[in-house]
């Protein structure tokens, strides 16, 4: 068979599905072709450019006849690397969602008899954002790419975050040169708007002082900026805070936090069905608690976390709201020294909400441990379906799983999962 070359022949495809990267994916001459933006039942002309893993990677030309497709929400889309599916009408959006989460199980060799529909929480409600910073621009990633969209509108952030880019365009003419550029990074918090702004270089006095008067000029409740390794405060006019099943906690830098106040109230509702009436828990990758708080309303809890800073606001929290006795708090590096089966062994369940990477290490002692029941929460499919794996070869049955459409018009699926010793 001739290899096409990058910038080689035109081809008329139909595309069948939509692959975990959020492109379309028609087939020629037996080989996927990955068409970006395209929609289920799309025929189109495209023009093949060079190989991606066992197939193509393409450029549309044309569209001749459109498929399962809606009018995008943003004039953005198709540049912005924020949204790969926007284009996808709800039908064809929840299919596509849903089967990037059977098909991680398939290719683990795993299935689940009772997979629940994807649940799509609400748009523009992120209460978090990744913003790249240049002079006079501010905004996302175009997509695969490091070129800067400046944005006009977006549909996914919460309105208070929106608003912070127009002045963080004007700050923008102050810190940087023409050449240089930043990051912003915003968490929209109960008492305000924390803010971390990744510079080039330490800032000077004059830079220093500008950042000081945005704060008090957008009302921020509190600013730092972060050059490599270093992370210092200009302004914290209030605590940054938040509230986790009724208990108020401080936000520490970075921390880590569900997008949207919706989604943790999901997730944290799946967790609790699934704990069932176990007395004793145990909270791995607890980050500040937004489970081990809901779960204390029953039981007591060992919240496991690796971060310094989110365990201490954790105790805090925890004392302040007089749970010490039902909330306990452990500094850990799960990935180099996981629980073992005898630390777990007094344990009802364990709860596992784990960073994108997932969690081979621990999940290989649970698999050997005596926890009669386990709940994963992940935001991958694929690092879920290889901790899956490993549970069910150790004896464990996947009793349900329940998928979250958290980063709405993502390539991302939120879910939570169910395991029960056999």
């Amino acid at each position: 068979m001739r290899a096409a070359e990058p910038g080689g022949e035109a081809v008329t495809l139909t595309v069948e599905r939509v692959g975990q990267r959020g492109d379309g994916i028609a087939f020629w001459r037996g080989e996927p072709v990955f068409l970006p933006f395209s929609a289920p039942g799309d025929q189109l002309r495209a023009r093949l450019l060079q190989r991606r893993g066992q197939g193509w990677s393409a450029k549309v030309e044309a569209l001749l006849v459109p498929g399962a497709r809606m009018q995008p929400v943003c004039r953005h889309f198709g540049q912005c690397g924020g949204c790969a599916l926007q284009h996808l009408d709800d039908a064809a959006y929840a299919a596509a969602k849903l089967a990037w989460l059977e098909a991680a199980l398939a290719h683990q060799g795993s299935t689940c008899s009772t997979i629940y529909p994807v649940r799509r929480l609400q748009p523009g409600t992120r209460r978090r954002a990744r913003f790249q910073l240049a002079r006079g621009r501010a905004g996302f990633h175009a997509r695969q790419s490091h070129q800067l969209i400046d944005l006009a509108e977006c549909a996914v952030i919460a309105p208070p975050l929106f608003a912070l880019l127009a002045p963080l365009r004007r700050l923008s003419l102050v810190l940087f040169e023409p050449a240089e550029s930043g990051i912003a990074n915003a968490t929209l918090s109960e008492t305000g708007i924390d803010l971390a702004i990744e510079l080039p270089h330490p800032p000077d006095l004059r830079r220093l002082e500008t950042l000081a008067a945005f704060a008090e000029a957008e009302d921020l409740a509190q600013l730092s900026w972060r050059c490599g390794d270093e992370l210092a405060p200009v302004a914290r006019r209030r605590q940054p805070r938040v509230t986790l099943a009724g208990i108020a906690v401080d936000l520490p830098p970075d921390a880590f936090l569900q997008p949207s106040l919706e989604a943790e109230a999901a997730l944290s509702e799946a967790v609790l069905a699934m704990a069932g009436e176990a007395g004793r828990i145990a909270d791995l990758y607890a980050g500040i608690g937004t489970f081990a708080f809901a779960l204390a309303a029953k039981a007591k809890v060992l919240a496991v976390e690796g971060s310094e800073a989110s365990v201490a606001a954790l105790a805090r929290a925890a004392a302040r709201a007089g749970l010490s006795g039902r909330v306990s708090a452990e500094r850990r590096d799960l990935a180099a020294r996981p629980l073992d089966s005898e630390e777990m062994a007094r344990f009802d369940a364990v709860v596992f909400d784990p960073p994108y990477a997932g969690a081979r290490e621990q999940s290989a002692a649970l698999a050997v441990s005596p926890v009669p029941r386990i709940i994963a929460v992940s935001c991958n499919p694929a690092s879920f379906a290889r901790d899956a794996r490993a549970l069910v070869d150790g004896g464990y049955s996947v009793v349900e799983i329940r998928p979250f459409d958290a980063f709405i018009w993502s390539a991302n699926l939120e879910l939570v999962a169910l395991f029960e010793r056999r």
